[in-house]
């Protein structure tokens, strides 16, 4: 018979994510335990023993056959493998994994008590619990308060509680409910000769000569665009624009692979804490630019034009960017796919939803995810105007809060109309009113292409708004 059980994760010594993703690994590679889905990682101060480290807290959903007792053995043994060694009743340690709730069942035995015992007074466990089940109503509650409920209950905390979305080894990772925090930008290295903006303007791939002529125009480009503040490189080698051709993806892995290895080598070199993203939606090519030294999927698609994407991801183990759009290029912007009868932000906040959903399924941490509302894919210009103006809703969706959002709004045919500018590399204008709105708005990460421009554009906003 499967149960239905959640584990509580926390750690606060070494590298916290990982432990905690080792943790989830090991759970999944048990014959009698398979990790379903995953909260939010959430960043909180020590309770009891204050004078430690901040925690990373989550929790985990799993199905297993096994009996409370069986479990609990097994997560030991998890946390002897990952030196769980306890020094001091509630105080540092690499990896903490606890029994939630087991199916509805009260649990009394002498090594364990379920529900656990102090989980209602910790908001470290109810937030990600609240993230999975928030309606639920823990056995032993005579109330009959949800665990919602019992979160909004507690007092406030000194500091605002965040989660927090890794991005790569070196890079701060991404805290989108930190009021103060700083937002990113995602500078666009677009590879093709046919983009929508720039195909064709960016220096050819690099060759393996380091000192080319091709190879030092694309690297004095790469450090240009870091000075400029860019902290997340978007390598695209297939054109999403709209009946854009389609390249094989041997020709697209040509094409960004080499870029990938002379982007790597100047962060190193640079000792950069910027991350590498791939703008991709073919599962081969994740594979290969992540095996290359990429840190990140864009997928445009979100997963639904190849169906190993996510897979492929999950077995990567790294962050993916899931955008809303429907069709493909050639068929996006279809009167069906513009088409919202039951409203534009409910629509596209279910669809992005159910592609966490997806991912999670497939074995993709939570905080792994972000997300991207689409601008100018199956979307009129009303449409995009209505997802900028809106986007706070998006952001606080029950089910998609404390996930982190990118907006990608950059010189699209939109601000053109909108401004009666034609050429789209003239569109600075309209775009930096754009993502002076998105700062505003609670948005994470802007992918622009005036690097330059739009950084001093984000750190005033930052000044007036991320305080």
């Amino acid at each position: 018979m499967k149960h239905r059980v959640f584990i509580a994760l926390g750690s606060n010594m070494g590298d916290r994510i990982d432990m905690i993703e080792q943790a989830c690994n090991l759970l999944d590679k048990h014959d009698n335990i398979k990790v379903t889905r995953t909260s939010g990682l959430w960043e909180t101060k020590a309770m009891y023993v204050i004078d430690q480290a901040d925690f990373l807290n989550g929790a985990c959903e799993i199905e297993t056959t096994l009996d409370p007792i069986e479990l609990l053995d097994e997560l030991q043994k998890v946390e002897n493998v990952l030196n769980r060694v306890k020094l001091v009743d509630k105080g540092p340690r690499t990896i903490d994994l606890d029994i939630l709730l087991y199916d509805n069942e009260v649990i009394q035995h002498e090594r364990l008590q379920v529900p656990h015992k102090l989980m209602l007074e910790r908001a470290f466990v109810l937030e990600p619990l609240a993230e999975m089940i928030p309606d639920q109503i823990i056995p032993t509650d005579t109330t009959k308060t949800s665990i919602k409920q019992h979160l909004h209950k507690l007092p406030p905390a000194d500091r605002p509680a965040t989660t927090l979305i890794p991005i790569s080894p070196n890079s701060p990772p991404l805290k989108p409910l930190l009021p103060s925090r700083h937002t990113q930008l995602m500078s666009i290295i677009n590879l093709t000769p046919d983009s929508f903006s720039d195909g064709g303007v960016n220096p050819i791939t690099p060759s393996s000569d380091s000192n080319s002529t091709t190879t030092t125009a694309f690297t004095n480009l790469m450090s240009y665009h870091l000075k400029a503040g860019a902290t997340i490189l978007d390598i695209g080698g297939q054109s999403t624009r709209p009946n854009a051709p389609m390249i094989t993806a041997a020709e697209e892995t040509n094409r960004i692979l080499p870029s990938i290895r002379s982007i790597s080598s100047l962060l190193s070199s640079l000792n950069s804490s910027a991350s590498i993203s791939i703008d991709t939606f073919r599962a081969d090519v994740a594979h290969s630019a992540i095996s290359a030294g990429a840190h990140i999927i864009n997928d445009v698609s979100g997963g639904l034009l190849d169906k190993n994407m996510l897979p492929t991801v999950a077995e990567l183990g790294c962050t993916i960017i899931l955008m809303h759009m429907r069709g493909d290029p050639s068929t996006m912007n279809s009167r069906e796919n513009t088409s919202y009868p039951h409203g534009l932000i409910p629509t596209i906040a279910s669809e992005l939803l159910a592609r966490v959903r997806a991912a999670e399924e497939a074995g993709i941490r939570r905080w792994r995810i972000i997300l991207d509302p689409g601008i100018g894919f199956s979307k009129t210009q009303a449409q995009n105007l209505e997802i900028l103006r809106r986007f706070e809703e998006l952001r606080d969706w029950p089910g998609l809060r404390g996930i982190p959002w990118l907006v990608g709004a950059s010189r699209k045919g939109f601000i053109g109309k909108i401004t009666g500018v034609k050429e789209p590399k003239e569109r600075s204008w309209g775009t930096a009113a754009v993502v002076a709105g998105c700062v505003r708005s609670g948005v994470d990460v802007v992918r622009v292409h005036d690097v330059e421009e739009m950084g001093r554009v984000v750190r005033m906003a930052d000044a007036l708004w991320r305080v």
